[in-house]
């Protein structure tokens, strides 16, 4: 069985890219890598992280693709948040970034969406929805915006004050009332 030549999107090419320079950073051998991952449950032989770092400039070399137990893994040992790996470093936020299945956006945009702080775009005329429906299906509620008060009203409130139609998204949703206010699903 022949295999085709290994075509990597924009993530594949930071990943690679992200992953030589941090490990370069850290001062770490391709050898050195390995035992770290190696400690930390995750197996990838140095050849593995070289074909994997060859897709950071993969004319006429070996490529591999970092699945994302690996991305995971790579970043646990080398002591950075996953976006790390995943986003290109730029120098200025307003820098053109690719991220696959978005096209080109600024860097400022990309991270702060790999953060978890907002969507990656917003549609004009939706923006207010898109927020919330990005808060409430892509962070866990204990990390909601809160004003000294430990629990999710303080976040519902602002929501129906705001405008949004809050109790019925989240009837819309199968959610019901908890004690003190609070909605659960």
């Amino acid at each position: 069985m022949t295999t085709g030549r290994i075509e990597l999107g924009p993530t594949g090419r930071a990943v690679a890219a992200n992953l030589k320079r941090l490990r370069a950073a850290r001062g770490l051998s391709l050898r050195a890598l390995s035992e770290a991952l190696g400690k930390a449950g995750r197996s990838l032989s140095p050849d593995a992280l070289n074909k994997i770092e060859n897709g950071a400039s993969s004319e006429g070399k070996q490529v591999r693709r970092a699945d994302v137990d690996d991305v995971v893994a790579l970043a646990v040992v080398l002591r950075v948040s996953p976006a790390a790996l995943l986003l290109p470093m730029t120098g200025q936020p307003t820098d053109s970034v690719e991220v696959t299945g978005a096209g080109s956006v600024t860097s400022a945009d990309a991270w702060s969406w790999a953060n978890g702080e907002r969507p990656l775009r917003l549609t004009s005329e939706k923006e207010r929805e898109e927020l919330v429906e990005h808060r409430l299906y892509g962070v866990p509620p204990w990390l909601w915006p809160r004003e000294g008060k430990p629990d999710v009203s303080m976040t519902t409130a602002r929501l129906r004050e705001a405008g949004f139609p809050i109790d019925e998204w989240l009837e819309g949703m199968g959610a019901t009332e908890r004690p003190g206010g609070d909605r659960d699903g």
